[in-house]
């Protein structure tokens, strides 16, 4: 089986930093973007199985508009895409769900929780 790619999208290095820690205690290939657009450009190279996503990105492009892209979009839309984001309001949550994101996570989060959940949604 190949590797699992997955796709960290957070514009704090220190977070990004935390989650390549944490997944390589799982088998995969780590990739980075650190805005809305740098994901989506990397997206349509990297196809992904999965995509962490934060919430609030810099440069016009949230979170939440880059699951939708990646949710309709024919060839993308296969990623398992969670959101991980310190906006913790229910209202944030349901807008993940209705974008399409397979999952919702709050800062800080558990490493174990997130290792965890990346297994579950990408059995």
């Amino acid at each position: 089986m190949n590797k699992l790619k997955i796709l960290i999208v957070d514009d704090q290095s220190d977070l990004r930093k935390l989650l390549r820690m944490t997944l390589a205690l799982i088998d995969c290939d780590l990739h980075e973007a650190d805005s809305g657009l740098g994901a989506m450009t990397m997206m349509r190279t990297l196809k992904p199985d999965v995509v962490i996503l934060d919430v609030m990105l810099p440069g016009g492009i949230d979170g939440y508009q880059v699951c939708q892209a990646i949710k309709t979009d024919p060839v993308m839309k296969k990623a398992f895409v969670l959101l991980l984001s310190a906006r913790g309001q229910k209202s944030d949550m349901e807008e993940g769900r209705r974008v399409g994101a397979d999952g919702y996570m709050v800062k800080p989060f558990s490493p174990l929780e997130l290792i965890e959940t990346i297994k579950f949604m990408h059995k």
